[in-house]
């Protein structure tokens, strides 16, 4: 029987952790540090480990695994990757699924990602970098509007903005040069080509050698319906996403994934661990790589995973030992999850506030909607599980998913169940899906 540790505290470690559980070989899954949902599954605990952000430094992760005889650890989020988490495991002989801090630079270093790209031939925007404001407002001028601003390193998912006129895109140099907006993450700048199209997101495992794509997926970065209002980490995603048709997959695994793997390999850092291209479809089907993730897209996790029918665990150990499929067993339904977040997201968030109508829905015997936390807490930690509060604990809160025939049924299962969770502030968009749904409303 085995012993997990994942890391991480969101939406997309409440997905790993309870589709983990779901294999019968799995014992205890420890989540650190979790959130309300993680503590509630089954087979699942939370725990609460003294990390460093300093490169190299995790050194309590080594501690726990060692104790309590871990077999396997699945880092959710960018910053340990970064920092090299995988590289210390690999050192103390502890099996940890993901990328080495060298590879984990795609997603680190927007100016890493870049010349990356260029030097692969691997399609994506034109852009400069930039550290100092006057040079960049210059380029700025010279290229015109709608033009792309983005902090180099790592922002939660909101150092980019897709500015529409010139004053904007001044105003977002400004934001991350001189006014250090974004922290050491914005003290350099890239600056992007605007491209037209339909975004998606291509997820993969990687063990070095062999790919195997995940589900498609959408994500939906805008704060407000209509797909307007400032960029956030995820408001929302569905799966599959048809605008990935079988011949852009094709090219996208071709033109994309594949140089990757090949160009990782050859400098001596197999790529390893879960890798997420960020796309933009234009009307020939040609892919364009907006951002590299070097991990699982939160919210793409949450429907990706509700449709998954092979076992995630079977996989990671497939990829730890070189051995990974070309492919996994999915439902043929789709799914969609819809965000709710706190109040004043993605500008700021609400912390706190109690969250009412999840006992009912956590309780419900149904397989079609899951409610996966991601900025949640207890209230009392010294109370009995059953006795807690759930409360808000950060900018996304909660991400309402469903299974069903339709992606219109998937979005209209997952409304209906976000409209019974009430919490001060909580914000969330009904429009979820809509490029899907039009393209079904066309048939």
């Amino acid at each position: 029987m085995m012993n997990i540790l994942v890391i991480g505290s969101g939406g997309r470690e409440h997905a790993l952790a309870w589709q983990c559980a779901k294999d019968n070989n799995v014992k205890n899954i420890y989540v650190a540090p979790g959130n309300a949902g993680t503590a509630l599954e089954p087979k699942c605990q939370n725990v609460v480990l003294e990390t460093s952000d300093d490169a190299n430094e995790h050194s309590a992760v080594i501690e726990f695994c060692q104790n309590n005889a871990i077999d396997m650890v699945i880092v959710g989020p960018e910053a340990p990757l970064v920092t090299g988490i995988i590289n210390a495991c690999r050192d103390a002989g502890i099996k940890a699924w993901g990328p080495t801090a060298y590879c984990a630079q795609l997603e680190g270093s927007k100016t890493f990602a870049k010349e990356f790209m260029e030097k692969n031939n691997i399609p994506t925007a034109a852009y400069q970098g930039f550290t100092d404001a006057d040079a960049a407002k210059a380029y700025i001028d010279e290229q015109g509007a709608p033009i792309v601003i983005k902090a180099d390193g790592l922002a939660a998912g909101k150092g980019v903005i897709v500015a529409e006129t010139i004053e904007q895109a001044h105003e977002a140099i400004d934001d991350m040069l001189a006014d250090n907006k974004f922290g050491d993450a914005g003290s350099r700048v890239v600056i992007e080509q605007f491209l037209q199209g339909e975004e998606a997101s291509f997820i993969c495992m990687i063990d070095g050698e062999n790919i195997l794509p995940m589900a498609t997926s959408q994500d939906h970065k805008r704060a407000f319906e209509g797909d307007t209002g400032p960029n956030t980490g995820g408001m929302g995603a569905y799966s599959p996403a048809p605008v990935v048709t079988q011949a852009v997959h094709d090219k996208v695994m071709t033109q994309v994934i594949q140089p990757v793997v090949d160009a990782m390999k050859e400098a001596g850092h197999p790529y390893t661990g879960f890798l997420y291209a960020g796309l933009m479809i234009d009307k020939a089907g040609d892919p364009y790589v907006i951002e590299f993730n070097c991990r699982f897209g939160d919210p793409e996790t949450q429907p990706i995973l509700m449709r998954l029918q092979s076992s995630m665990v079977d996989l990671v150990t497939q990829g730890l030992a070189g051995q990974l499929p070309s492919d996994a067993k999915w439902d043929t339904r789709p799914a969609l999850g819809i965000v709710v977040a706190s109040k004043g997201y993605p500008e700021t968030s609400s912390k706190g506030d109690v969250i009412a109508g999840l006992p009912e829905l956590e309780n419900s015997n149904s397989n079609a909607v899951k409610v996966f936390h991601a900025g949640t807490a207890f209230s009392d930690s010294d109370a009995v599980d059953n006795e807690k509060e759930v409360i808000t604990n950060g900018g996304r809160v909660l991400c309402v998913t469903a299974l069903a025939d339709s992606i219109l049924d998937a979005q209209q299962a997952a409304l209906a169940v976000t409209g019974a969770i009430s919490f001060d502030g909580a914000q969330y968009r009904r429009d979820i899906g809509h490029h899907a749904i039009a393209r079904e409303n066309a048939k």
